[in-house]
């Protein structure tokens, strides 16, 4: 299986100068593309030099920060044209841990056409998050899940595989939300069209280094989109 870890990435140089090494380690058989949108500490740099020694490390530049969501239709795009069998989503912050992608490789290869890697399955953990924290995140997962009939307990979760069989059901290209907002309406998505969802327990970490790139308005975007998509589909309209 021919697989495409796909990773966003603005001003994330120093996270990415270790990233790199610890992909290839821990999936050596993969191909890697950073969607960059012209960072400006460097980070485009630090992959061009990778690339000098190693054919599998993929650079697609963007002229500007312009968000996840279209930084991933934009890989997922590139990946397909390729003939990838498996499109990865993921972190360059190490709060996805490479080590851990084997387990939601090895799902997609058993036949699901979306792995997500679930903090709330048995066996996923947030060590460093409050209890607070948690309660929170978990209460706009169970809402999302309710209302959009999910059936998933982490439909926020950027950790993923996707088939390209189930991004073409999807109509990927379609979803021009950020964020929560894009990885819910995915989730969404896939349950419409009767994609094999499993979700893979994983150990998550917050950043060390850098700034998040999500902001409330990331927040507000994926609730409105839920609470709209919700009504109209329990109420018909």
């Amino acid at each position: 299986m021919r697989a495409l870890v796909v990773m966003p990435t603005y001003n994330e140089s120093e996270n990415l100068a270790k990233m790199i090494p610890a992909l290839r380690d821990a999936v050596p058989d993969a191909d890697l593309l950073i969607v960059d949108d012209s960072s400006p500490d460097g980070t485009a740099d630090i992959v061009r030099n990778f690339m000098k020694d190693d054919e599998a490390v993929h650079l697609l530049s963007r002229p500007a920060k312009s968000g996840l969501g279209g930084a991933y239709r934009e890989g997922f795009k590139w990946g397909i044209e390729r003939g990838f069998d498996a499109l990865i989503e993921m972190d360059a912050d190490f709060s996805h841990d490479p080590k851990q992608l084997p387990s939601l490789l090895a799902a997609a290869a058993e036949g699901a056409g979306l792995v997500i890697g679930s903090r709330y399955v048995e066996g996923g953990t947030i060590p460093k998050w409050s209890r607070r924290r948690i309660m929170l995140s978990k209460g706009g997962n169970l809402y999302s899940s309710a209302l959009l009939g999910l059936k998933v307990k982490d439909a926020t979760a950027g950790f993923r595989v996707y088939s390209p069989e189930a991004l073409g059901l999807i109509h990927y290209e379609e979803v021009t939300l950020d964020g929560y907002g894009f990885q819910v309406e995915m989730t969404y998505r896939a349950r419409r069209a009767g994609v094999k969802i499993v979700e893979v327990p994983i150990s998550f970490v917050d950043r060390e280094v850098g700034e998040s790139k999500m902001s409330g308005s990331i927040v507000v975007e994926a609730l409105v989109m839920v609470t709209r998509r919700g009504f109209s589909r329990l109420f018909g309209r």
